[in-house]
Formats: structure tokens, sequence, C-alpha cells
């Protein structure tokens, strides 16, 4: 007689082996204008997680399907004709939440965010552009960023991982533009702004790409016009930023130019880290 089998106890689960991910940000500026480069773009560069901005589209016309075949999970907040975001992603996405908290008559798509891998919570942001100045355009700009850092200061409290991702539309410093002289009269580059998006990295994250790139003039948009591209007369608009779980694994950053040069490419271009989750 066999004794003692109601004693067996299960081994316990053996958690997933740590994996290295590719996150990567980027402003498309039409998701179906850009489609192509944006498909040839993620079966090159192989990301696992994707926050894109301007999608211009509501989300009954994102090209779910031909995304999906590539073997992403597809979570959007869309909008007609303007604004809109997403996040792709090879895993689950998992509790997606797609406003930001405290504008409850705010009905502009520029906010959406998820758990992917299990453990990380990604962001998508597209922050207002704001000018005009002294028009009530800037005046929501600082609002949303007001909004934007009591929801994060929030969320940085659980000590988990997180990235926040997205065109910020600031210009944090004069070495991110190629001439601040030019931008002067411009939202992205006054006071009001620049020092909200300092008292967010004061909140404990940790700039991506600047973590490893700390030289002038590097830039993620170029401006349809006078040449801009070609003349490399850009702007630094476009982060990563990582909460101190997230930036304790971050192990390379990076701008890829690539999609910038292609035919019919969006004035922005992508930004990515690699993490480990």
């Amino acid at each position: 007689m066999v004794t003692g089998f109601n004693n067996f106890q299960p081994p316990p689960p053996v958690p997933p082996s740590p994996r290295k991910i590719k996150v990567a940000t980027w402003n498309v500026n039409s998701i179906r204008a850009r489609l192509p480069n944006v498909l040839d773009w993620l079966k090159e560069a192989q990301p696992d997680v994707v926050l894109l901005q301007e999608l211009k589209c509501v989300d009954e016309a994102f090209p779910r399907l031909e995304i999906e075949e590539l073997g992403y999970n597809v979570a959007t907040h869309g909008q007609k004709t303007y604004n809109g975001v997403a996040i792709l992603a090879k895993s689950a996405l998992e509790d997606v939440e797609p406003r930001l908290p405290g504008g409850d008559d705010d009905e502009q798509a520029r906010y959406i965010e998820a758990t992917v891998f299990g453990k990380l919570r990604v962001t998508s942001i597209y922050l207002p552009n704001g000018n005009p100045l002294r028009t009530e355009k800037f005046t929501y700009k600082l609002a949303w960023m007001d909004r934007l850092y009591a929801h994060i200061k929030r969320g940085l409290a659980d000590g988990e991982m997180r990235i926040y991702g997205g065109d910020f539309n600031v210009i944090p410093k004069d070495s991110d533009v190629f001439d601040p002289r030019a931008f002067r009269d411009d939202a992205l580059l006054q006071p009001e702004s620049r020092a909200r998006f300092r008292a967010l990295l004061h909140l404990g994250l940790t700039d991506a790409f600047r973590a490893f790139n700390a030289l002038p003039h590097q830039y993620s948009y170029w401006d349809y016009q006078a040449g801009a591209w070609q003349k490399d007369h850009g702007l630094l608009i476009d982060f990563l930023l990582l909460s101190a779980k997230a930036a304790d694994t971050l192990t390379n950053a990076g701008i890829d130019k690539g999609p910038r040069g292609k035919e019919k490419a969006s004035d922005h271009t992508p930004v990515w880290c690699e993490v480990t989750v």
C-alpha cells in the first residue's frame, strides 16, 4: 500500500526566462498614407512593442489586419482626420486604457496605455502642439501637460516597469533644434513647455536615447518644407521615458533615420530602446 500520496506538493511554476525586447515610438503622420513604409519598417526592424501617434483615422479604419499578419496585437484610440494613438505588441495587450485621466470633456485622442509581456506598462502619447502662442491651443497644451504630470506621478508610485513614449512636442534644449532663434515664438520652445517636460524627468524618468547619446543636434523630426531633411534642419521631440525599474534593464537606444529618407515618409522617424522583461 502506498502512503503519503496526499502530501505530494507539485513543484512551483518556473518563471519565464528574462527576455530582451525592443520598444519604439513613431509619429507616423497618417497610418493609411504611410502604411507601406510602416509595414516595411516593422519587417526590417522587428520591434516587439511600437507606440504610434498621429494615426489620423478612426479605430474602424486602422489597418489592423495588415499589422496583425506581422504578429502584432493592436490597441487603438483613433479620431477622424486628427490625432490618434496606438500600441502594437508581440504579446497580449492587457488592461488597455485609452484616455488620459482628468479631462472628461476632452475628446482629442492623444493617449493610450496597456500592459505588455505581462509586466511592462507602456504608454503612447501625442502631446498637443500648442501653436499659435497666446491662444487657447497653448493654454490647452499646458493644461494637458499638467494632467500628464499628475497621472505619471501616480503611476510611478507603484515602482513597476513603465515606459512613456511618444511625440511630446517639446524641444527640451536649444541643442535639440537646428536653429533655436527660428523657434523663439513657437510653443515647442517656450519656457512653460520646457519646464513641464523637465518636471516629468524630475519624477525619476530616464530619457532612453540621451542615456546613450549626449551629442547635440540629434533629431527625430524634419519638416517637409525648405529641404529640412536634406539640410538636417531637425528637432528632437520624440522620446521614450523610462521608470527606474525599466531603466535598470536598459541596454541600448537610438534613432532610426532610415524611414525618414523613404518616399512618402512621415516627417518623424522612430526612436527605440531595448529593455529586459
